[in-house]
């Protein structure tokens, strides 16, 4: 096994190379990841002016472009190719611009009806449907040569030094078209002659990714067991690191998803990670202060409403405060319309004590309105509006200690409901480890379409009059 420092100066070829060396290929990642937006922004350019440049094609142009290039995940693939994007291109070219033509036709558009527009918008779509799929042809292309010429050429970590491993290693070295350098194996041990040095543990991954500025990662199969590598993952999501997992059983062809690359016969899972998405970050956010404003707003009255009803009702203040655990362990104070007599034990105490609970403080929390001052948290910054639940950070101490993956629910920030909310599971202990699977789920598969399809859910269990979990 190569000691990393070792690796830095000796033991891995070419892995530090000559600074200009690795300032053009800097560049060229960074000029090659443009090829997609610029030639997206050409197309969409193109079919604008051949449109007559009318406002309404202007509007639809610039809602494609940030659709196509709102998914970050994608620009990072190994060998994107058109034949399996096509669908994902039409559809997002086609519904920004069916979106413009059901709001002319309604009249939302002052000003701008479809009358004299039809013709322009059917061109404008025409010709998306064209060239949009060929810039990405010529994009997709381009990057393939430039990597081809060794350009582009990302430093590559491949964990497991099996067999699979070592055919991976080699085909990254035979196909530079990849854009993939390989520099070592990570593996417990090995009985087998490696083409690259093995460089430490799985256990020992996030040590050894920063000296060695690796940009990828690939998990094939080791001695490490999946759990053990679950939590090796988890804990990379700080860094802007991408990774790839051979799934298990992949001779198959049990695998077909458009995240998935292809290296020589090998399907290579590209995990999306979207808690390390700068554009996730910032469109959840802006959902969340869009939303959580509007709807202060709109709920102001009934909010007034409450917080009279409880002071006249019973004695205490009408807001309750609580320290909570959100993003990364950072504690903050949650509020909540106050719906019990006043209890000392409320950050040590699990149960709910209905029994005491005030008459008012059961109608609130029946209708969930005692979560509205939660909405204060969001535009703070201390919630999201979808998000596992923050929980007291005497409770996170022990369920982090006794339910597998609980403490992997701080990668986000905590939210006034969830996935694990809408599944309507009881407040006991024994749901723990079901509310952490779930939590954990919905942060691997965020998507802004999931978090409104959660508030949707929540909405409905609400007006059910279902108590969320």
């Amino acid at each position: 096994m190569v000691d990393v420092s070792e690796a830095l100066t000796i033991g891995v070829p070419d892995l530090l190379g000559q600074a200009s060396t690795d300032q053009v290929r800097k560049a060229s990642r960074s000029f090659s990841r443009a090829f997609v937006p610029s030639f997206d922004g050409l197309a969409l350019i193109v079919s604008i002016v051949l449109s007559g440049m009318h406002p309404l094609v202007i509007a639809s142009g610039t809602l494609t472009f940030v659709l196509l290039n709102a998914d970050g995940a994608r620009a990072y693939r190994l060998d994107p190719r058109v034949s399996q994007d096509m669908g994902w291109l039409l559809g997002r070219t086609a519904v920004p611009l069916l979106a413009v033509v059901s709001t002319a036709a309604l009249g939302l558009i002052p000003g701008y009806g479809l009358n004299g527009s039809v013709d322009r918008l059917l061109i404008a779509g025409s010709a998306g449907a064209f060239f949009v799929p060929a810039g990405r042809a010529i994009a997709y292309a381009l990057k393939r040569a430039i990597a081809g010429r060794g350009l582009i050429s990302e430093r590559t970590l491949i964990v497991g030094a099996g067999e699979l491993g070592i055919e991976i290693a080699r085909n990254m070295a035979r196909y530079p078209e990849y854009g993939l350098h390989p520099i070592g194996f990570v593996d417990f041990s090995t009985t087998r002659e490696l083409p690259y040095p093995l460089l430490g543990a799985p256990t020992d991954l996030r040590d050894i990714l920063e000296p060695l500025n690796v940009r990828r990662v690939v998990i094939a199969f080791g001695l490490g067991n999946d759990q053990e590598m679950v939590t090796v993952v988890r804990q990379l999501d700080a860094l802007p690191i991408e990774v790839h997992v051979v799934p298990r059983f992949f001779e198959l062809g049990l695998i077909a998803h458009d995240t998935v690359d292809d290296l020589r016969g090998i399907p290579l899972v590209h995990l999306r990670r979207p808690t390390i998405r700068k554009s996730s970050s910032v469109s959840k956010r802006t959902l969340d202060l869009v939303t959580a404003s509007l709807l202060l707003v709109l709920t102001s009255p009934l909010m007034v409403l409450a917080a009279m009803t409880i002071r006249f009702s019973s004695h205490g203040p009408v807001l309750f405060r609580q320290t909570r655990v959100g993003r990364r362990g950072r504690e903050f104070e949650i509020l909540k319309f106050r719906t019990m007599y006043l209890n000392e034990d409320s950050d040590t105490s699990w149960s709910s004590m209905r029994d005491q609970m005030t008459v008012i403080g059961r109608i609130l929390r029946r209708t969930s309105v005692d979560e509205l001052p939660q909405l204060i948290n969001v535009i703070r910054g201390d919630m999201s509006l979808v998000g596992p639940r923050p929980e007291r950070p005497y409770f996170v101490t022990q369920f982090s200690a006794n339910a597998p993956r609980y403490a992997d629910r701080l990668r986000v920030s905590g939210g006034m409901t969830g996935l694990a909310q809408v599944h309507g599971r009881s407040r006991c202990i024994d749901s723990i480890p079901e509310r952490a699977r779930l939590d954990n789920a919905y942060i691997e598969t965020w998507s802004l379409w999931t978090d409104i399809v959660i508030l949707i859910r929540t909405l409905a269990m609400v007006f059910k009059g279902d108590e969320p979990g």
